[in-house]
């Protein structure tokens, strides 16, 4: 599957009732596109007895954009959302780089955890 995170302002509504990717709230800039961009290194493991998921670092080079958050989403399978991040606040670059980090993919660490 091919899974894409998209950028979003405060003025989306995502969280745990977000179902699908929406247009409504995204953000925009220079070299930002709707839509966002694949996630890399999507690899499923095992930490003991819980499934987690880690993907790459998300980078958007030489970006003037303002997000409070993120979606990710599967755009093979009828671009589903998997998961709506918030970031805890606004978060800004202009004309540099804006990377989403992801944390480890341990137990008590990956973005998303099946125990």
């Amino acid at each position: 599957d091919s899974i894409k995170l998209a950028l979003y302002t405060s003025s989306a509504t995502l969280g745990a009732g977000s179902t699908v990717y929406v247009t409504t709230g995204q953000s925009t800039g220079t070299n930002y596109s709707a839509g966002g961009q694949a996630l890399t290194n999507v690899t499923p493991a095992l930490s003991g007895s819980t499934a987690v998921c880690d993907f790459a670092d998300e980078t958007f080079s030489t970006a003037t954009v303002t997000a409070r958050g993120c979606l990710l989403y599967n755009t093979t399978n009828s671009n589903k959302a998997l998961c709506a991040i918030d970031f805890g606040g606004d978060k800004t670059s202009t004309a540099g780089d804006f990377t989403v980090v992801f944390p480890s993919a341990t137990a008590t660490g990956a973005i998303i955890r099946l125990a």
